[in-house]
């Protein structure tokens, strides 16, 4: 097999040297430094997903009045973005949800009250659009189906179980008598067929 070495220039073979060295330095002070690197590590992962996750509400957004800029921010809660589908249209930086959040202030500045801000994106979007869908004959799938799911799994393990429980024992070994009386037979039976 021939190898082929490949130069990569000078910067290349630079950074990889450097990245050798420092490797090489890692690994001379011993496990105890990976260890604490690790560490470090682990704990500023744990910090940066512990942070509060920021509104995407620009300034432009909000209300100069703070009674209904806070009105306004628990009915976008509420809401679902419907590109996002994972987030509230309060933290989604979608342009449908600047939309909505937009339409949401103008309702609330035009005198509704926070009910019918709600009912009027619902009634323009439907239930989806609610983080929170309500309880009702067109919703009992999303709220039930997974328990029912549970449960039918559930079932279907007990009876299988039973079932296997249930099944016969193996056979008792034969008695000397029936070997016997199993042995005649079995030579008997070619005669049988020969007739």
């Amino acid at each position: 097999m021939n190898r082929h070495r490949v130069s990569l220039g000078p910067r290349a073979s630079r950074r990889a040297l450097c990245f050798s060295k420092g490797r090489a330095r890692l690994e001379a002070r011993g496990p105890k430094v990976r260890a604490v690197l690790r560490c470090f590590v682990l704990a500023i992962a744990l910090l940066l997903s512990s942070l509060p996750v920021h509104a995407a509400i620009t300034p432009d957004e909000i209300l100069p009045d703070p009674a209904l800029e806070a009105r306004a921010r628990e009915i976008t809660k509420q809401l679902r973005c419907l590109v996002c589908q994972n987030q509230s249209i309060d933290d989604s930086n979608a342009p449908l949800a600047h939309d909505l959040r937009v339409l949401v202030r103008e309702r609330l500045k035009a005198g509704d009250s926070d009910e019918a801000a709600l009912a009027f994106v619902v009634a323009r979007y439907g239930d989806f659009v609610l983080l929170r869908p309500p309880v009702k004959a067109t919703t009992w799938l999303l709220w039930f189906g997974p328990g029912a799911l549970l449960i039918g799994a559930a079932l279907f393990l007990w009876v299988r179980a039973r079932r296997r429980s249930a099944l016969p024992a193996a056979p008792a070994p034969l008695s000397d008598d029936e070997r016997k009386k199993l042995a005649a037979l079995l030579d008997g039976a070619p005669r049988e067929a020969g007739r």
